[in-house]
């Protein structure tokens, strides 16, 4: 009976803790559609506050591919009342820190401030809104900074065309622009005339494609305030036709793809998933934290254990249209891809085939519950997760609810994902390969 009463004791510490996680927030529109959402939290003097615009790469069009990431680095370049090259001093003079980044669906910028100085990260967004400077000297440097990263993080480092997707992309989508990758062509770039990115900053960074996030230490009577004063009156853009492409099947296939700066080949399975929406994306995470979260999980130890690959991956990257689940291993010793292929599969069929255990399913709740806790740990992450559930997701309280869709995953579902979307009819095998010298 003590075990009992000890157990329900714990239980109600787990559920507590995860209550006590719950993120309060604030959403409205302004008047120019701007949306903006605010989570006040006076527990640590700090406040970040972000702009996520509704913007990827697969926004582009054919022949301009790389626009959205470029414009990424363009917005840096200064505004009006920013001179050129000063926006990152002011942010570290002042106690800051900032950074952007793009994906196939949005483009985000942030600032994590002392909260004393709230009042600069809205005036700096809301110059990088109404009054960037865009002209040809702002874009020859920042093609030239895109050029170095593309050598840097692509051309010349090792499996660089996978975590990238350069190499992965176009294997599995052959309509809809996500085939591209986020860091487009340098072609395409170098053959764009000043008009053209004019074009593409009026059709897309207006305030009606945008969603401002504060959250952190400030007061929300005087931050409504200071949003409206800057950012009230900046003007709507037209209304964005957003990309509506159905993809047909996965055309299944064996492809090989090459890097020069590789020493071990890799084996891949490539799988076309569902959107970031669809309760399914969710239990493909699932199906990764069985396949290869920790030195408990499957493919560690059928075959990192076994001696028979140096690594092993599996996760699941959905997004807003769809998503790619991708399979992989490093083989250690004398193991062949073939080798590899053959164990994956082997694993794939056992989810298909066999309900994962009780107690494996216990240890993926526990998982998760702990994985949502420290999601929501952090203002810059708090921020962040608003914007993409409100944006991407069409629900900003998901970042309360997402939990829930994780515990309503049952072992039936995990097995009947994997035998519709881990099939071999939905999947691409790759073979990465060093490249030969010449």
């Amino acid at each position: 009976m003590r075990k009992i009463y000890l157990v329900s004791f714990l239980t109600l510490l787990v559920s507590a803790s995860i209550i006590a996680q719950k993120v309060e927030f604030e959403e409205y529109d302004l008047s120019n559609g701007l949306h903006v959402i605010l989570h006040q939290d006076n527990s640590a003097p700090v406040v970040t506050t972000s702009v996520m615009y509704h913007v990827g790469a697969k926004d582009e069009v054919k022949g301009r591919t790389g626009f959205a990431h470029f414009f990424e680095h363009l917005l840096f370049e200064g505004t009006k009342n920013i001179p050129k090259g000063e926006f990152f001093k002011i942010v570290s003079a002042n106690g800051g820190n900032n950074n952007a980044n793009t994906t196939q669906d949005r483009t985000y910028y942030y600032e994590t401030f002392p909260s004393n100085n709230l009042e600069l990260g809205l005036w700096l967004e809301s110059e990088r809104m109404l009054h960037p400077v865009i002209n040809q000297d702002g874009v020859d440097t920042q093609n030239e900074v895109v050029k170095e990263e593309k050598r840097a993080r692509i051309d010349n480092a090792p499996y660089g065309k996978i975590i990238y997707r350069t190499g992965i992309n176009q294997h599995i989508f052959a309509k809809h622009p996500y085939k591209n990758s986020v860091i487009g062509s340098m072609e395409d770039l170098d053959a764009a005339q000043l008009n053209e990115f004019l074009a593409f900053h009026k059709k897309f960074y207006a305030p009606n494609n945008a969603v401002l996030v504060v959250a952190g230490d400030f007061e929300k009577d005087s931050a409504k305030k200071m949003i409206q004063d800057y950012f009230g009156d900046i003007p709507a853009g037209e209304p964005v036709e957003r990309v509506s492409i159905v993809e047909d099947a996965v055309e299944a296939k064996k492809v090989v793809e090459y890097d020069s700066n590789i020493q071990i080949p890799i084996k891949l399975f490539i799988f076309r998933t569902p959107s970031s929406k669809d309760k399914d994306a969710y239990v493909l995470d699932m199906v990764s934290s069985i396949l290869t979260s920790g030195k408990s999980s499957r493919m560690y130890k059928k075959l990192v254990e076994e001696k028979k690959a140096l690594q092993v991956l599996a996760f699941n990257d959905s997004q807003e249209d769809y998503g790619t689940y991708i399979m992989g291993a490093l083989p250690l010793g004398e193991t062949s891809l073939d080798e590899l292929a053959a164990a994956m599969e082997n694993e794939i069929t056992k989810l298909q085939t066999e309900l994962i255990s009780e107690k494996e399913y216990q240890k993926l709740q526990n998982q998760f519950e702990n994985n949502f806790v420290n999601s929501n740990s952090g203002v810059e992450n708090i921020a962040s997760t608003l914007a993409t559930n409100y944006m991407l997701k069409g629900n900003t309280n998901l970042i309360n609810d997402e939990l829930n869709i994780y515990r309503s995953i049952t072992r039936e579902d995990i097995k009947r994902v994997a035998n519709e979307l881990l099939n071999a009819n939905n999947r691409v095998e790759m073979d990465y390969l060093k490249a030969k010298s010449e």
